[in-house]
């Protein structure tokens, strides 16, 4: 498992809001990270983030992850990139009594 961060991989499967990523020479992510890619949002058709969190690692090559955000739009093949860190969330008067 790696601890650099911006390793990148690939969709390998998407169903759902479950997703497979495969990452060269062993640079998998650590499990709670956060994994993003660009896709299309399909209402406006602008280019969004899409967050992913790590939840289980599948072997030496590839990580499941669990999409924070819709799917529609995502193709096997597309770039997936490591933040190296966990999902934050901005914390100030907006959030408070939401989480």
């Amino acid at each position: 498992m790696s601890t650099k961060t911006n390793a990148k991989g690939k969709l390998l499967q998407v169903i759902g809001a479950v997703v497979d990523v495969s990452f060269e020479n062993g640079e998998l992510p650590a499990i709670l990270n956060a994994l993003e890619t660009k896709n299309i949002d399909a209402k406006t058709g602008k280019e969004v983030r899409l967050v992913f969190e790590v939840a289980q690692h599948l072997g030496e090559n590839a990580v499941r992850a669990i999409a924070m955000d819709t799917t529609e739009g995502l193709t096997r093949g597309q770039e997936v990139v490591d933040t190296g860190t966990p999902i934050r969330v901005p914390v100030g008067p907006a959030t408070l009594g939401r989480i």
